[in-house]
């Protein structure tokens, strides 16, 4: 999660939301992934999540925008990270799943910045095809998880200088994707943007490194590395 010493921190804490679900992956590769459910970040539901929601349906995919805000928007991290705590992350963390529910099995679950955390929440809890976590990965501790599903692929997107980015929750939740039999790609862009794909966030967006990550996020949803 991100925000004010957020994701610095590794926030959430290790919290426990009651879902009951089970969770299985087939094996092999998985088909073309046309169901994508995309959480936002903690500035909520901004026109850079409209414009990845747009990309991915051009691609040729179903998107779900997840919004847990109710239409609220930020312009500053300090307010929206006091409006998320407000909320209260286990609260959130049981949003995203319900929003989900009507998904079938095998959708990718993506997410920027806070909503990072939640596709790695809701894979934990749904079978999911494959996570993308896009200036936004935290432990599995942090989020009240024991592994990584068996099999689940997943990219970690991240500018060098993020001032929100965790190396070590970074590093922890890749070595949890390896240890469960998963391919993960992390990728590395130079600047300091957090949410760097968002044009309408001047002083973060880096359309270079946002067409370069695009590049790498659509095959990844057309088929997951297994």
């Amino acid at each position: 999660m991100t925000g004010r010493g957020t994701e610095a921190a590794c926030r959430p804490a290790a919290v426990s939301v009651s879902v009951s679900v089970s969770v299985s992956v087939s094996e092999g590769r998985l088909p073309r992934m046309t169901d994508i459910a995309l959480f936002h970040s903690v500035l909520g539901v901004r026109p850079g999540i409209s414009d990845a929601a747009d990309r991915l349906r051009a691609a040729g995919h179903d998107v779900l925008v997840v919004d847990q805000y109710n239409g609220r928007v930020f312009d500053d991290y300090g307010e929206a990270d006091e409006f998320a705590q407000s909320i209260g992350y286990p609260t959130l963390m049981g949003l995203a799943a319900n929003a989900v529910a009507a998904l079938p099995d095998g959708f990718v679950a993506a997410g920027f910045s806070n909503g990072g955390g939640m596709a790695e929440f809701v894979a934990t809890m749904r079978p999911v095809g494959g996570v993308l976590m896009l200036s936004g990965a935290l432990d599995l501790a942090m989020i009240g998880a024991n592994a990584w599903p068996a099999g689940v692929p997943a990219q970690i997107h991240y500018t060098t200088a993020d001032p929100f980015r965790n190396q070590a929750c970074i590093d922890a939740v890749a070595a949890q994707v390896r240890s469960a039999g998963a391919s993960v790609e992390v990728f590395d862009y130079p600047g300091a943007g957090h949410l760097f794909t968002d044009p309408s966030l001047p002083t973060e967006y880096d359309a270079h490194a946002a067409d370069l990550l695009w590049s790498r996020v659509l095959p990844f949803c057309a088929t997951p590395p297994r």
